[in-house]
C-alpha cells in the first residue's frame, strides 16, 4: 500500500483532466502483491515488469478492448474502406501539421535547436507547397518528421517514466507519459485560442480524426498481437515501453551541430 500511496501523491500534483481522474481511480483500486524476499526471481521479475497495479491495470485494458471492439475498430475498418489510402495520408499529414505548435514547443525545451529548425521549416513548407500540410514536401526537401511530446521531453530532463499504466481511454501510458499528454493538451492553441460552436465544431472533429487515424495506422499490427499473443496485455505494455525508450534514444541521440534553419538539414548531419 505504501507504493500505491506514493505514486498517488506522485501523480496527482502534475497530471490534469483525463489523465488524473484515470490514474486516481487506479491507485484507488490496489496494488499488485510483491513477492517475499525469500524468491529473488519473482522479485526481480516483479521490479523488472514495473507493473504493481497490473490488477487494475487489466481491468482497464479488458474495459478498453470491449470499447475498441465494440466502436473504435469497426470505424477504422469503414474509414479504410471508404476513403483511399492516399487520402488518408493527406488526413494524416494535415492533422500532424496542426501538431506543429506543440512539436515546436517540446523541440525548444528539450533545448534540440536542430530538431526546431526542422519543425520550423516543416511547417512553412509544408503549410504553403504542401497545401495546408496535406503533402509532406518538406521530407523530401531535407527536413524530416521526428516524435516530440512533453513526456519525452521530461525524459529528457531526467524525469523516470514511473510504472506503468493502462489508462481509461489513454491506454498504456506511465505518470510521465500521461502527466505529459495532459501538458501537451495545455500547450496546444486548439485549446484555449477562439470560442464558439464553429471552434469546438473544429476542435472535437479534429480530435476524432485523430484517433480514427491512430487505430486505422495500427489495426494490422493489433489485429495481429490479439490473434497470436499468449498474453496480449503484456505485449502491448513491453512494445509501448520499447516505443518510447527508443524514441527517447533518438531524442538524446539528436547531437547535430546547429545550424539556421533555412538550410538543407540533411547537409549538416
Amino acid at each position: 500500500m505504501r507504493i500505491c500511496s506514493s505514486l498517488a501523491k506522485a501523480l496527482t500534483r502534475p497530471a490534469r483532466g483525463m489523465a488524473a481522474i484515470g490514474a486516481l481511480a487506479l491507485f484507488l483500486t490496489g496494488c499488485a502483491a510483491k513477492p517475499a524476499a525469500d524468491d529473488p526471481e519473482a522479485v526481480a521479475e516483479y521490479e523488472q515488469t514495473n507493473d504493481p497495479l497490473e490488477p487494475t491495470n487489466r481491468v482497464f485494458y479488458a474495459v478498453n478492448d470491449g470499447l475498441d471492439t465494440v466502436i473504435l475498430r469497426p470505424a477504422a475498418q469503414a474509414y479504410r474502406f471508404v476513403v483511399p489510402a492516399p487520402v488518408r495520408t493527406g488526413i494524416h499529414n494535415a492533422l500532424s501539421n496542426l501538431g506543429t505548435p506543440v512539436q515546436l514547443s517540446n523541440d525548444i525545451l528539450s533545448g534540440k535547436p536542430r530538431r526546431a529548425g526542422d519543425t520550423t521549416m516543416r511547417f512553412l513548407i509544408n503549410t504553403t507547397v504542401g497545401v495546408l500540410g496535406v503533402f509532406d514536401v518538406a521530407k523530401d526537401w531535407g527536413y524530416p518528421d521526428h516524435d516530440a511530446d512533453f513526456g519525452l521531453t521530461m525524459a529528457g530532463w531526467g524525469v523516470p517514466e514511473g510504472p506503468f499504466l493502462f489508462l481509461p481511454v489513454l491506454g498504456p501510458t506511465g505518470p510521465r507519459d500521461a502527466a505529459g499528454f495532459g501538458v501537451d493538451i495545455a500547450m496546444d492553441p486548439f485549446t484555449w485560442v477562439g470560442q464558439g460552436t464553429a471552434v469546438k465544431v473544429a476542435g472535437w472533429t479534429r480530435t476524432g480524426l485523430n484517433a480514427l487515424d491512430a487505430r486505422e495506422r495500427f489495426l494490422d499490427a493489433t489485429d495481429s498481437i490479439k490473434k497470436t499473443a499468449l498474453d496480449p496485455y503484456a505485449t502491448f505494455r513491453s512494445l509501448y515501453r520499447q516505443n518510447r525508450q527508443a524514441k527517447i534514444e533518438a531524442l538524446r541521440n539528436d547531437k547535430r551541430a546547429t545550424v539556421p534553419v533555412w538550410f538543407d538539414q540533411t547537409s549538416a548531419r
